[in-house]
């Protein structure tokens, strides 16, 4: 008589229900991955395998397999939650020992400026320069920068409109004046802010003034002076004469002249609202070849400059390709860094350590390293966590079955001892 398979009937599906109990514990833990008992038989051979009626001495635990499916991913309103949709882990390190792997995304800016976890490990990535451009390469601990933006100068101003050719002429050939307190002196104005060497704002102004000249390229063209004006000082020097003088052709498309940018040496803006001194801003050019004279009102399309002025950081964004954008409160934004992400050929071989994270071992092999969205590498979503793949109502039923099986096996024992009990009865 023997008690093996009872018994290891009743150590296989205790562990299975442990197994279980673990699963539905962690239902609720973002980035944990189901397990699976997983079981086989055991039989006692002959010598050289020899023997058809062999009968099973039980089962045995040959493994707790954890299921590497995607989870469910969920939103949240915190935009430093990150989600992995597709193959891959976060890299965590301690910056002392080798790097752990998790699919848990709550991070946190800790005091240092450091992507954390709960931890306290530090999210691993590619650093960016001053210029924000990403350095590929050993991954780092990522940290936001803790400067701002210096400012920039204005050095081009690019400007696409329409001058209304119906307009009235305002000008006079030959003898240009305007005042711009005197609306009747010209035609339309449009404004825009540069900035000079100290990222300082300045207010330029460009008036557009029609005037009656029949140029020598034919009776149907038509010219227009534009003057400008900085901080209400005109450019220049002299609030009489035009920066540059537009020719267009009879159809009013691009100016015959100039069709190259007109560079304004230099810009002098006196002080600003606050009495602070403007620093005079050199050599700026301004693209107008973008100007068109049609029959239909005036209109500024498009007017954009490169300069602004310094600024700190205010939020932080993370693209779906890992790239973490700093934007700034002079409304810039430039990378920070870039999230590398980590796939094994063998997750199952990977050993859970805890705390929502893994190591590597060699069933696992050596992980490879990408950023989201490259090869097979899954995407990012920001604010967002990924939801344990554990499916409760199944681990319930599980647990039920597990249950049934548990006191199947008592029963055979339950038998076993009341046939020892006959056998030893017998006299």
């Amino acid at each position: 008589m023997s008690f093996q398979q009872g018994l290891s009937g009743l150590n296989a599906s205790s562990k299975n229900l442990s197994v279980i109990g673990n699963n539905i514990a962690n239902a609720n833990t973002f980035g944990t991955k189901a397990s699976r008992a997983e079981f086989a038989d055991v039989y006692a051979a002959a010598l050289n395998g020899a023997g058809t009626l062999n009968i099973g001495i039980g089962t045995n635990l040959v493994a707790v397999a954890q299921q590497f499916t995607q989870g469910n991913i969920t939103t949240t309103e915190n935009p430093m939650d990150l989600a992995i949709n597709g193959a891959g882990f976060f890299q965590m390190t301690d910056e002392a020992s080798p790097p752990q792997f998790t699919r848990n995304g709550q991070f946190k800016i800790n005091r240092d400026g450091f992507f954390v976890n709960n931890s306290g490990l530090k999210l691993m990535g590619y650093p960016a320069d001053a210029n924000g451009v990403i350095q590929p390469g050993q991954a780092v601990a990522l940290v936001l920068p803790t400067g701002g933006v210096q400012p920039q100068v204005s050095t081009r101003i690019d400007i696409q409109a329409n001058l209304d050719s119906r307009e009235r002429s305002t000008g006079v050939s030959g003898s240009p004046s305007i005042d711009v307190r005197d609306a009747t002196t010209y035609n339309k104005a449009t404004s825009l802010t540069v900035f000079d060497l100290r990222g300082q704002e300045v207010a330029l102004t460009l008036y557009f003034q029609k005037t009656d000249a029949v140029n020598p390229a034919g009776p149907n063209t038509n010219e227009w002076n534009i003057y400008a004006t900085a901080n209400g000082l005109p450019v220049g020097g002299d609030p009489a004469t035009p920066f540059t003088t537009l020719v267009f052709p009879a159809d009013g498309s691009a100016p015959l002249s100039p069709t190259d940018p007109v560079v304004i040496p230099q810009i002098v803006a006196g002080n600003n609202a606050a009495g602070a001194v403007i620093v005079p801003i050199d050599n700026l050019a301004i693209d107008l070849s973008r100007i068109s004279q049609f029959g239909s009102i005036f209109g500024v399309t498009d007017l954009q400059q490169d300069g602004f002025s310094a600024g700190q950081l205010t939020s932080v964004t993370v693209e779906s390709n890992g790239v973490i954008m700093a934007r700034y409160s002079n409304g810039r934004s430039r990378p920070a860094g870039q999230v590398e992400i980590a796939t094994f050929r063998n997750p199952q071989g990977l050993q859970p350590i805890g705390d929502n994270a893994w190591v590597s071992t060699f069933a696992s092999a050596e992980p490879v390293r990408g950023v989201p969205g490259q090869g097979n590498m899954g995407v990012l979503q920001a604010g967002a966590l990924e939801e344990s793949n554990v499916d409760l109502t199944g681990e319930l039923v599980n647990m039920i079955t597990a249950q049934r099986i548990y006191q199947a096996n008592a029963q055979t024992i339950k038998a076993q001892d009341q046939v020892l009990q006959t056998l030893v009865n017998l006299r």
